[in-house]
């Protein structure tokens, strides 16, 4: 996907990027594989604000995409290539032989009329969505499993690829993009190859409008609000913040300050993305 420049006809336009879309094939979604999406606000069931800057944007539909791949031995025609507003990645339309269609994220080196296939079986191509217990070591694979049935959970933005390492007691070990080194139950399914897309991470928005258009609104530094809303805020003029670091709005530290939780699944990890 090129990357096109503008021309310069306003200050926000000057710097802005964008993609050509030359890439897509088809302008408007499948109707039986989209749903009404609502925005939420950034708000709990509660009407509670849990993700703060959050609110407004262009209206958007949810295209359904098939994360699972258990339609085994049935082979799919890719039909067409599609924009999707609810992630980087394209995604492509798949007719399988039995009439079903489906959603899949598009990989790297499959076009309109190749064939897909899924199962233990299916063929080592982009594509093809197999069983990592199935995939020879030192395969590129994205659209990973991280439970049995689940559907891929990981590696599934634009550009991504994780690459299968080894296998070991039921286990395939696996480089994540974050150069995180993962252990997953080699049952689980994943897909060949790499996301499309790539050039998704050199788009420049330019202006403050292309991100209130995708339902960011402005983040506010902590320094500038009073102290009932920000352990940073209050002072006369540009003060410090009067701590021995920096701290979220709920006062946990917010440098080197571990979040995470589920320890129970630090045995899975084999190497952490960042050396302690």
């Amino acid at each position: 996907m090129p990357i096109r420049n503008f021309k310069p006809t306003s200050p926000g336009r000057r710097g802005a990027t964008g993609p050509t879309f030359e890439e897509l094939t088809r302008r408007k979604p499948e109707k039986t594989l989209v749903t009404p999406l609502r925005r939420k606000g950034g708000r709990n069931n509660q009407g509670k604000i849990t993700v703060r800057f959050r609110g407004g944007g262009a209206k958007r539909r949810f295209r359904i995409i098939d994360f699972k791949r258990d339609k085994f031995g049935i082979p799919g025609k890719i039909v067409s290539v599609e924009y999707d507003p609810n992630r980087s990645a394209r995604i492509c339309l798949v007719h399988y032989a039995d009439g079903e269609k489906r959603y899949i994220i598009w990989p790297v080196g499959v076009g309109v009329g190749d064939t897909v296939m899924s199962g233990p079986d299916a063929e080592i191509k982009p594509g093809n969505a197999l069983p990592l217990k199935n995939i020879p070591n030192g395969t590129v694979i994205h659209n990973i499993e991280m439970h049995k049935g689940k559907g891929a959970q990981i590696v599934r933005s634009a550009g991504g690829q994780a690459q299968l390492l080894g296998r070991d007691e039921g286990y395939a070990t696996i480089r994540l993009p974050s150069g995180e080194v993962r252990r997953i139950l080699a049952e689980c399914m994943a897909t060949i190859g790499q996301v499309a897309n790539s050039e998704h991470s050199q788009i420049k928005l330019g202006r403050a409008g292309r991100s209130r258009l995708m339902g960011r609104r402005p983040h506010v530094r902590g320094s500038v609000m009073n102290p009932v809303d920000h352990p940073h805020g209050g002072g006369e003029g540009r003060a410090p913040i009067g701590l021995d670091g920096p701290r979220s709005p709920w006062g946990k530290p917010t440098l080197g300050a571990r979040t995470r939780k589920r320890k129970d699944t630090n045995k899975y990890i084999v190497r952490r993305r960042y050396q302690v």
